[in-house]
C-alpha cells in the first residue's frame, strides 16, 4: 500500500500541484498561472471584444477574481481549458454590460470582427505557398464559429475537446466546423493560385 501511495504522489502532473497551491493561496503559484496564461487570454479575448481596453480590464479583474475566490473553485483537471472558458464567458458578460449582444444565444456582435493578421499567418504546410496577406483574408472569409474554432485550434494550442469546452459545443461539432472551414480554404487557396497564375 505504500508503495502504491508512493507511485500515484509521483505521477501528479505539476500543472495540478500549481493549482492546488494556488487554492491554498500561494502567490508564486498564482504568478505562475498569471505569466503562463496572461498572454494567450489577452489575445483570444481581444479576438472576441475588439477592444483593448474592456479585454485588460476584464483579463485582469478575472485574475482577481480568481485569487479572491480560489477556494471555491474547486477541482480544475485542465487549467487550460478551465480559464479559456471562464474567461470567455467573462468577456461575454462584459459585452453583454455594453449591450453588445445581438441575438438569443449570446454571440456577441463583436465577434464578427474575429480576424487573423498577416502576421499571424502559420498554419499547415499545404497553406504556406500561398501569401500571408491572401491567406489572412482567406480566413477572415470563414465564418464567425469556423474563425473562432481555427484560432482556438492553431493559435492557441487548445485540443478539440478542449475546444468543445470552450465554445459550448460538442465534440462532433468542433471536428465538423474544423472539416468545413478546411475545405473553404483549400477551395479559396486554388481559386488564388488560378488567378495568380492567369495575371502573370
Amino acid at each position: 500500500m505504500v508503495v502504491q501511495n508512493r507511485t500515484k504522489t509521483t505521477t501528479i502532473q505539476p500543472e495540478k500541484v500549481i493549482w492546488h497551491l494556488f487554492i491554498g493561496g500561494d502567490l508564486h503559484a498564482f504568478s505562475t498561472l498569471f505569466k503562463g496564461y496572461y498572454a494567450m487570454l489577452h489575445n483570444y479575448g481581444y479576438k472576441i471584444s475588439a477592444n483593448l481596453n474592456l479585454t485588460e480590464d476584464c483579463l485582469q479583474d478575472f485574475f482577481i477574481y480568481l485569487f479572491e475566490n480560489r477556494r471555491n473553485l474547486g477541482e480544475v483537471h485542465n487549467i487550460k481549458a478551465y480559464l479559456f472558458v471562464s474567461f470567455r464567458r467573462a468577456i461575454f458578460k462584459s459585452l453583454k454590460r455594453e449591450r453588445r449582444f445581438t441575438d438569443l444565444e449570446g454571440t456577441p456582435e463583436a465577434l464578427s470582427k474575429f480576424e487573423f493578421s498577416p502576421e499571424e499567418i502559420a498554419m499547415e504546410q499545404e497553406l504556406v505557398s500561398a501569401r500571408k496577406e491572401v491567406l489572412a483574408e482567406i480566413l477572415n472569409g470563414l465564418s464567425k464559429r469556423e474563425r473562432e474554432v481555427v484560432y482556438l485550434k492553431y493559435y492557441s494550442d487548445l485540443k478539440t475537446k478542449e475546444i468543445s469546452e470552450v465554445m459550448g459545443i460538442s465534440y462532433q461539432s468542433v471536428l465538423n466546423t474544423l472539416q468545413k472551414a478546411f475545405v473553404k480554404l483549400r477551395n479559396s487557396v486554388e481559386t488564388q493560385v488560378i488567378r495568380q497564375i492567369l495575371q502573370r
